[in-house]
């Protein structure tokens, strides 16, 4: 794995500092192809499709972590400087993915801390309303729900049903809060049980003419579907990197929209959230000081010592999707869903993948037939070397780039029939 030589030691020429800093700061280039599973060699089911959920590391990721944890077992707290090459790398990585510039991204512990991060530090009056979606990950929700308790705001919830429906209809239920009075409206990109994708840029068109801001968790959508966040005028985008972005966990991203961030308030802020804040641990006497003001981005949020690992890795994975190209990545994951809806609903099941192919994901669930059991489905279909989740009792699918329908989807559908018997 990089720094490893074959009887597993370290490498004379991997020793030292500066080719630990070299090493990171050069990352090597595999070549990534759609349908190629190549980069991973030790993944055990004949057919992953719970990206979704968790994606398993690929070799580069996998040897991105390791050369890191190399550099720190031989350096010490040198490998921090090696780090601060990773973090610009990624930072500017996420801000590609975006859409967005890279200062107004910061680099977080997955969605939560994004969530946490607007939820307890936005300019909340009492008596505030909030809109959710009744049906969303508990992610978006329970921080929304804190800010409520702790600054006297009330939730409000409105069902995903009419979303389902069409986006007219969603985006007529959202106008009818919106009139009763709301400071934000936080909704998912993409829902993690149905695969829906959401009208989020008629969403924040309608948040700016009633008044709100409009907070996106993103952690479904970015590294699978095409992601603007400009361009779609939302305030707040937060997302994580184990899922859809193929990293592990503990790195994520919050990007705050430039004109919202000087009304925040950082509950969040911690040492790191000051301007100049390591000076006095550089430069000698003198440069202590705890009246420095914040910093006046995003980075406000990235308070303390951060996840290196997994900010490696996700800097790893990121440079396979953007060579991809996540148009190409979406596309692909559609076509595999194409061929497999059919056959579900041939076996009786149920399809929730919208009609309008412009609102879908790269997930496709459904309601299995009448009478099975979808915990014993999913285990039925492990046995057979297929791997998919099962949110809120309906059997997800999602695939990612690495996924082949050629090779797969007959042992997908052998798979099914198995456990149908």
């Amino acid at each position: 794995m990089g720094c490893l030589d074959p009887r597993g030691r370290a490498s004379p020429r991997r020793r030292g500092y500066d080719a630990a800093v070299t090493d990171i700061a050069r990352p090597s280039a595999p070549i990534a192809r759609l349908g190629d599973r190549s980069l991973f060699p030790g993944l055990g089911p004949a057919a992953y499709l719970n990206h979704a959920g968790v994606s398993p590391p690929s070799v580069p990721v996998r040897r991105a972590v390791l050369e890191l944890l190399e550099a720190y077992a031989t350096t010490g707290g040198h490998a921090v400087v090696a780090t601060l090459g990773v973090r610009a790398r990624l930072r500017e990585k996420l801000a590609r993915l975006l859409g967005v510039r890279p200062v107004d991204v910061a680099l977080t512990f997955g969605t939560t801390h994004g969530v946490q991060a607007i939820a307890l530090s936005f300019p909340w009056l009492r008596g505030d309303r909030v809109v959710l979606f009744d049906g969303e990950f508990p992610a978006n929700v329970t921080p929304w729900q804190r800010a409520a308790e702790l600054f006297g705001l009330e939730t409000v919830f409105i069902p995903l049903a009419p979303f389902e429906a069409s986006a007219d209809a969603g985006l007529g239920a959202l106008e009818e809060a919106l009139r009763r009075g709301a400071r934000l409206v936080a909704v998912s990109a993409v829902q993690f049980r149905s695969g829906l994708l959401m009208p989020l840029a008629e969403m924040a068109a309608l948040c700016a003419r009633h008044g709100a801001e409009l907070f996106v968790d993103a952690v479904q959508a970015l590294g699978a579907v095409p992601f603007d966040a400009a361009r779609i005028g939302a305030d707040y985008v937060a997302g994580g990197g184990h899922k859809w972005l193929m990293g592990v966990e503990g790195a994520g991203a919050l990007y705050v929209r430039p004109e919202r961030v000087a009304a925040l308030r950082p509950a969040l802020a911690g040492w790191l959230s000051h301007e100049d804040p390591v000076s006095f641990l550089i430069e000698g006497a003198g440069h202590l000081r705890y009246d420095r003001p914040l910093r006046p981005d995003a980075s406000v949020f990235e308070a303390s010592s951060t996840g290196a690992l997994a900010q490696a890795a996700l800097d790893a994975s990121l440079g396979l999707l953007l060579e991809l190209g996540i148009p190409a990545i979406h596309a692909h994951a559609n076509r595999y869903l194409d061929r497999l809806e059919p056959a579900l609903q041939a076996r009786g099941f149920s399809s929730h993948r919208a009609r309008d192919a412009s609102r879908r994901s790269c997930i496709l669930a459904a309601t299995p037939p009448p009478g099975r059991d979808p915990r014993r489905l999913r285990d039925a279909l492990a046995r057979e070397g297929v791997a998919v989740a099962i949110p809120d009792g309906l059997l997800r699918f999602a695939p990612q780039w690495p996924n082949d329908a050629d090779r797969e989807l007959d042992r997908v559908v052998a798979a099914l029939d198995a456990a149908l018997r």
